[in-house]
């Protein structure tokens, strides 16, 4: 049994580890779209792209990973039931459950590491990058400056009409300059240059041809116009001085299920203190609908206002104690959806009988959409709180895993569910009939 499992095992691990490839080069090459006019409007040197690209896989893992196991699973079932092996193993007395086990042992093993990397390594690498992305905002600012918009660069707001073809000068610019307080300065300029120094995070403006309009801090009523052939506005730090109070707060994806259970900790004495606030004021509503009183339909419609107030702060902190509480379930059963693909995945291969790459990957693709969008509709309405954290996430590895678990069943009677071959005939059939209809 030793060298069987080692066998199916080695089936598994070359589909496995082409399919992490090729699934995270398909993510990274649409990263590469969103991030590509980032990188050349900002000139991102290699390092800092080589970060962003880095920060990024963590995500892709997450989902490559999984699906990755689908793929696996059916391309090494679909070759050993091609080529007659699992006939040969069952003739042998070996049943389908023994050629799964080591299989899924394995496949246990990943979901626990799955575990683990979603719940540490990937909501660290989600702040990481989240925060890198806004550093990187701040670097480059005259990729900012957009003509006829005015543009806030530190205590400058900027503004251009137009500029040159090769980008280098800038006709009448309008700038304020804030550092004078109360009181902006203001600067016009017929034309000027913007050079960047200090890796694009510092910038010289050279004015040429204007006026500098000023009123003093200290007398409003004492205002200076002054005339210049050329000024310099030095602007140091703008990008590397990103100071903490401007990085990224962490969000539901940048914290782990023990730091989310803490926050809705907090929340959920929030919504005690909520109901318990509400629960008072309807006691006194209902006090004084007792004991009327002349005058009291002011302090009825205060109290049925401060009531609806605590309504829906009730509702608020609920759906956001809602999200996070999804997020928690969901690190963990993406995690099992290894589990689940391989009770799933193992059948579909036997029943296919196919060892092509491009069918276990059309096939693999099928599965994990509808895997997917049940998973992103049960997030959708557990969000919306019309059904609860739990079921909301589990319900796909739920239904799944029946379905994984009848389809081994049904495997053992040798029987196909997926006739390919069928398949194909039937589009050749209509190729045929589409190409006769044409020549009549």
């Amino acid at each position: 049994m030793k060298i069987l499992s080692k066998y199916i095992l080695r089936e598994h691990a070359g589909p496995f580890i082409l399919s992490v490839m090729v699934i995270t080069f398909i993510m990274l090459l649409d990263r590469v779209l969103d991030l590509l006019n980032l990188i050349i409007t900002k000139h991102l040197d290699l390092w800092t792209t080589t970060q962003v690209f880095v920060l990024s896989l963590p995500f892709m893992l997450a989902l490559a990973i999984p699906m990755a196991v689908l793929v696996a699973t059916i391309m090494a079932f679909g070759r050993l039931s091609s080529d007659n092996e699992i006939t040969a193993f069952k003739a042998s007395g070996i049943n389908i459950y023994s050629m799964m086990k080591p299989v899924v042992i394995v496949a246990i093993l990943i979901s626990l590491f799955m575990i683990y990397f979603n719940d540490h390594i990937l909501p660290e690498s989600n702040f990481e990058l989240k925060n890198l992305l806004i550093k990187i905002s701040t670097r480059r600012p005259t990729s900012e400056l957009k003509p006829g918009l005015f543009t806030e660069l530190k205590d400058y707001n900027f503004y251009f009409h137009d500029k040159s073809e090769d980008g280098k000068r800038y006709n009448e610019i309008v700038i304020y300059d804030k550092n004078n307080g109360k009181y902006p300065k203001t600067i016009t300029s017929e034309y000027g240059n913007i050079e960047l120094f200090n890796g694009g995070n510092s910038l010289n403006a050279t004015l040429y041809n204007g006026l500098i309009h000023e009123i003093s801090k200290d007398d409003p009523q004492d205002y200076t116009t002054i005339v210049f052939k050329k000024y310099l506005i030095k602007i140091p730090d703008l990008g590397i001085g990103v100071s903490e109070a401007h990085l990224a707060q962490r969000g539901d994806r940048e914290m782990s299920s023990s730091d989310m259970k803490k926050h809705i900790r907090e929340l959920d004495t929030q919504r005690q203190n909520k109901i318990k606030e509400k629960l008072k004021y309807e006691t006194q509503l209902v006090e004084i609908a007792e004991n009327p009183k002349d005058g009291d339909n002011k302090e009825i419609s205060k109290l049925k206002h401060l009531i609806r107030v605590h309504d829906q702060r009730i509702y608020s902190l609920s759906r956001e104690i809602s999200k996070y509480q999804v997020e928690v379930d969901k690190k963990y059963s993406i995690a099992f959806a290894c589990l689940v693909f391989i009770l799933i995945g193992a059948p579909i291969g036997m029943m296919t009988r196919t060892n092509s790459v491009g069918m276990g990957f059309t096939v693999s693709s099928l599965v994990f959409v509808v895997y997917y969008v049940s998973l992103f509709a049960g997030e959708e309405l557990a969000d919306k709180m019309i059904i609860s954290p739990f079921i909301g996430m589990w319900i796909s590895n739920i239904i799944f895993t029946i379905a994984g678990v009848y389809l081994v069943i049904y495997s053992m009677r040798e029987r196909k569910i997926i006739h390919l071959e069928r398949i194909k005939n039937i589009f050749k059939r209509k190729q045929k009939t589409e190409a006769s209809d044409e020549n009549n």
